[in-house]
């Protein structure tokens, strides 16, 4: 026979479960700005019904239902959405410091301006032209060299410019390096976290949202592979358990956490030394240190890095994608012994153009005569490099971007500069043609290759405005992948916020829902004590 009582307990069980509902129903309302919260529903499940299952189970028509339960408070999210969001943020971390650092590479070159290098070259041919119009005008003379210690010193800024933004490259790899290794840390101390909760048949759906906020900030840096191994014991069916976090380098998946252990990773660098100023060595690989436990502290040295190279893994393949990779890629890296990258190629390129300049100048001005007919030794070299100021004859080679001067000597005595030429049929004193050829040295084609120093082919001019034509396609580049990312990311993080997001709408009507049903439950829990109270004071009491 079934129990008088037993609709009583059922109304309890639905004002339980309904309580519940309204207490997730609130957390949820309380939560609606809180950053990487997902939304929360309690997943209500009928208790079995009665009469039970069993050789002795009575025999009586029906099967009568016992009430409601909360089965879980669970997490409405959508792995699938998941990864694809940190895919998308993969990406869009690669190609925002990617942009970031060609904008401020243009931001030094600044062509085309009336500030750039191009604009100094321009004046400095100008100025020479004029010379060669009036080579005995001895203020010709000084706005000539004065126009190329302009040249000079444009070159000497655009280079310190650019090494500089190079340097503050280098440093954003290690705070990048720093952010990870923290956030791998806490990934692993959240494990540990849940793999202790979960056991005991709890969902801790908090700490959850939590480690998720730090695999999203992860997957801006790397590409990210997940999975997650169960906690076993007690825990729900829907429990994620503890994640591991690996990465691909190359033809290798690399762990960086496995349940509540963790690894460290550490940029590498060539040696200093003549080949490599300190500061702006190339990046060279990746060091992944052995996995530690949580409460464990990761090895390292007195100097504060990693320690042997028996507990750590040096791989020389970056991902090629992500935040990380986007910056060694604009700062520099060695490629099979061969220094590549942003930075890197255009300082080559404008050490190159440099060094043409030179050479080509020098040798056009060494064929003249000067003012007062000096020696053929005497500031025989326009162009000298900054170790060597007053140099006569100055090798090429030792030219660059950053230490080419005009000679010292003829700074202080403009009347060396050879305006004038040896050629027989105008060799008198004070002819300008020399002054002539040096200006058209603008429009000279440069054949022999860098090793000669040569441009390949171009000129002067036209080897810049090529610099600037390839940087800015990169840049292009850049704005618009950076542009087709962010929509891509938008779209994703748009359909995802529509799942896990809270909807203050939404909340608000499953609050009325909940609360009627509690009321019902509480109507129907009236009317079985008004049941009771007849069947307990009403029955047996005919005739009094």
């Amino acid at each position: 026979m079934r129990s008088t009582f037993m609709g009583l307990e059922a109304s309890k069980r639905a004002l339980f479960t309904q309580q519940s509902a309204l207490y997730t129903t609130g957390h949820n309302v309380a939560n609606a700005n809180t950053k990487g919260y997902t939304r929360q529903r309690v997943n209500m499940q009928p208790t079995p019904g009665y009469p039970g299952i069993g050789l002795n189970t009575p025999q009586m028509p029906g099967f009568i239902g016992t009430g409601v339960e909360a089965g879980s408070v669970e997490r409405v999210r959508d792995q699938f959405i998941d990864k694809q969001f940190r895919q998308e943020s993969n990406k869009l971390g690669y190609w925002q410091s990617r942009s970031n650092a060609i904008e401020q590479m243009e931001d030094v070159l600044n062509e085309p301006s009336e500030f750039g290098l191009q604009r100094s070259l321009s004046l400095f041919w100008q100025s020479l032209q004029d010379l060669s119009e009036s080579p005995e005008n001895g203020g010709a003379r000084a706005v000539a060299v004065d126009r190329g210690v302009a040249v000079a010193e444009s070159f000497n800024y655009m280079n310190a410019s650019l090494k500089d933004i190079q340097r503050n490259l280098r440093n954003e790899v290690e705070v990048s390096v720093a952010e990870v290794n923290s956030i791998l840390d806490q990934i692993a101390s959240l494990n540990k976290q849940i793999i202790e909760i979960e056991p005991n048949g709890y969902m801790p759906n908090d700490l959850y949202d939590a480690r998720d906020v730090l695999l999203d900030e992860l997957s801006e840096f790397f590409p990210v592979e997940l999975d997650y191994t169960k906690s076993g014991g007690r825990a729900l069916a829907v429990a994620e358990g503890a994640v591991s976090v690996s990465i691909r380098i190359g033809n290798d998946t690399v762990t960086l956490v496995d349940g509540i252990e963790r690894s460290h990773i550490e940029a590498n660098y060539a040696q200093p030394g003549e080949e490599y100023r300190k500061g702006l060595e190339p990046f060279t690989s990746l060091s992944v240190s052995s996995k530690v436990n949580i409460m464990e502290s990761v090895p390292r040295n007195a100097d504060g890095n990693l320690t042997t190279v028996a507990e750590t893994t040096a791989y020389t393949n970056m991902p090629k994608t992500g935040k990380l990779a986007g910056i060694v890629d604009s700062y520099g890296y060695l490629d099979n012994g061969q220094h590549k990258g942003l930075y890197p190629d255009h300082l080559r390129d404008l050490d190159r153009l440099a060094q043409a300049f030179g050479k080509a100048f020098n040798e056009q001005h060494a064929r003249g005569i000067s003012k007062n007919k000096a020696q053929a030794t005497e500031a025989s070299a326009f162009f000298t490099t900054k170790d060597r100021p007053d140099g006569n004859i100055i090798a090429w080679r030792t030219i660059t971007a950053e230490n080419i001067q005009v000679s010292t000597k003829i700074q202080d005595d403009p009347s060396l500069l050879r305006a004038a030429s040896h050629n027989a049929n105008d060799g008198e004193e004070g002819n300008g043609a020399n002054a002539k050829a040096l200006a058209d040295i603008q429009h000279a084609i440069l054949a022999d290759g860098a090793d000669r120093g040569g441009l390949n082919g171009a000129s002067i001019q036209t080897y810049f405005e090529g610099m600037i034509g390839e940087l800015g396609v990169k840049g292009q580049q850049a704005v618009r992948n950076t542009f087709n990312a962010t929509t891509m990311m938008e779209s994703v993080e748009y359909r995802r916020a529509s799942i896990m997001s809270v909807s203050l709408d939404e909340e608000m009507t499953d609050m009325i829902r909940f609360q009627q049903a509690y009321n019902a439950s509480a109507r129907m829990m009236t009317a079985v004590d008004e049941t009771l109270d007849k069947i307990i004071n009403g029955m047996g009491r005919v005739g009094l």
